[in-house]
């Protein structure tokens, strides 16, 4: 997967990263908070526009607590298009991913803030936007 120059991410961080990412879509998908513990950083936190200018901060466990209450997308039995648009490691402890995922009828594009901790790669923040489709 090539980075925003266009140059593939290092080496063996790119597999490691990416096991991260399909970690985190197969958590959202089955809504499994335990894959999602495992993907992101204890402190991390999840960030949104407010649509009136403003930005939700959303801590890592009040979302856990938000997906063990609807149902997961696997449940329902709903396809999956997840995917990896975009890595860019800027170094040996920092990585940016894009990625595409959806919980029908909502389809997000996340910003994923990687950093490389004592217990391997995890999501530090993640920037997102979701729109509803019919």
């Amino acid at each position: 997967m090539p980075d925003a120059s266009g140059q593939p991410a290092q080496g063996s961080d790119l597999a490691a990263i990416e096991a991260v990412v399909q970690t985190y879509f197969d958590g959202l998908y089955e809504g499994n908070t335990e894959k999602l513990a495992a993907a992101f950083h204890p402190v991390s936190h999840l960030y949104s526009a407010d649509g009136k200018g403003g930005v939700n901060d959303l801590p890592r466990e009040q979302w856990f607590e938000w997906v063990r209450k609807r149902a997961s997308a696997a449940s329902q039995g709903l396809a999956r298009h997840d995917r990896i648009l975009l890595v860019d490691q800027s170094g040996p402890e920092t990585a940016f991913v894009k990625v595409a995922c959806q919980i029908p009828p909502r389809y997000f594009t996340d910003y994923l803030v990687l950093n490389l901790t004592s217990d391997g790669w995890k999501i530090v923040s993640k920037v997102f936007r979701s729109e509803t489709r019919e």
